[in-house]
């Protein structure tokens, strides 16, 4: 379709939809290329046609929207996520209602670190599948190791950085360094011999540091026989590889990980100042402890000499009272104390006179009063 201008005097004076039309129309000449960028923003949605993303050139700001049908996208199966690195081949479309420059892609390969990332994915996901990232393999770090193993590069700001928290926290520490390749094709090999030398010379636990760097700085830290190894590490490993947002899979395999080696080096030992403090603290608290038991039994004890005081002479007068009770039983069954209240005992002979058919008249008896005793006969 032919775009038509207005003409107003000696100018002709295109409408914006004649404009983007015409924009449109040449940008449709143009042959189809490819172009590298880095993923971001991408957006899909079951009800939409197409997916979005935002192609970001990795040495600027520059960007440039991409479009691509659904169906080819999904057909592709590279399942990308955003910082990937990839190939676009596609050609350049105007979006002409909202005037938007778009890349319309025609297909999607990945490039250098997209490859290495997609590697590493799937890695991740063979490793995950054996168990080797489950929390509960997780060992505990030891309270005071004798004994501290640190794997780290020759002359490198991680290594300065752990050993300078470690020795400030901790002056006493022994901490055994080897030092060994940190990148490149030798430094899985190397920091996995390096492990092994630690653990034979009777570490407690293993730091395994190293700085930030690109993608491929720190590939070897996510290599197989470096993830397996930290995995079977007979020790604790501590692992602080690169910053904060990198996430090597050795973080995944070690049993903590430090976001930085100056956190590893915080993980490793207490704060001797602080476990000063804390000592004092229990020690105080045992001396008060103490006092205060010796305070309690010394009270008991006052409290036993006085009940020990006091035992002979409430014995006596519990002995004394349960006597005087038998004395005052006695008195009560007593024959004498009958005789008191005017009864008399009368016998014949030997035998005490019961009956008035016991005796005869004429017959000599004798009576026993309270006072005394006296002859009688029987009239």
């Amino acid at each position: 379709m032919k775009v038509e201008a207005v003409q107003y005097g000696d100018r002709k004076v295109y409408s914006v939809a004649a404009f983007n039309q015409g924009v449109a129309v040449w940008l449709a000449r143009l042959p189809t290329v490819w172009v590298e960028g880095e993923i971001a923003e991408l957006r899909r949605q079951e009800r939409w046609a197409s997916v979005f993303f935002t192609l970001r050139d990795p040495g600027g700001g520059a960007s440039v929207v991409v479009q691509m049908p659904r169906g080819q996208f999904d057909g592709l199966r590279l399942d990308l996520r955003d910082g990937e690195r990839v190939h676009v081949y596609g050609r350049p479309e105007l979006y002409e209602q909202r005037g938007e420059l778009r890349l319309r892609a025609l297909s999607i390969e990945r490039f250098g670190a997209g490859d290495l990332l997609a590697a590493v994915e799937r890695l991740k996901e063979k490793l995950a599948a054996e168990g080797l990232f489950a929390p509960e393999r997780r060992r505990p770090l030891p309270f005071l190791p004798r004994k501290i193993g640190l794997v780290t590069g020759n002359d490198a700001a991680a290594k300065r950085d752990v050993l300078t928290v470690i020795t400030t926290r901790f002056p006493p520490a022994n901490v055994l360094v080897a030092e060994t390749y940190v990148q490149g094709p030798k430094a899985a090999a190397a920091v996995v011999e390096s492990l092994s030398a630690l653990c034979q010379a009777d570490c407690d636990v293993i730091v395994v540091a190293r700085g930030g760097g690109s993608l491929e700085d720190l590939l070897p830290f996510s290599d197989e026989r470096l993830v397996r190894s930290i995995a079977s590490c007979p020790v604790p490993v501590v692992s602080a590889v690169g910053h904060e947002q990198d996430t090597p899979l050795c973080d995944l395999a070690a049993d903590v990980r430090a976001s930085t080696p100056s956190l590893a080096g915080k993980l490793v030992v207490p704060d001797l100042a602080e476990l000063q403090a804390r000592l004092d603290r229990a020690r105080d608290g045992l001396r008060r402890g103490a006092r205060r038991a010796f305070e309690r039994r010394d009270e008991r004890l006052e409290t036993l000499r006085g009940r020990l005081r006091g035992a002979p002479l409430l014995a006596v007068e519990r002995k004394r009272a349960r006597l005087e009770h038998a004395a005052g039983r006695l008195r009560a069954l007593s024959p004498h104390a009958t005789l008191e209240r005017g009864y008399a005992i009368v016998r014949s002979g030997s035998a005490i006179v019961r009956s008035a058919a016991a005796v005869s008249p004429g017959d000599p008896i004798a009576v026993e009063v309270a006072d005394g005793s006296f002859g009688a006969r029987v009239e």
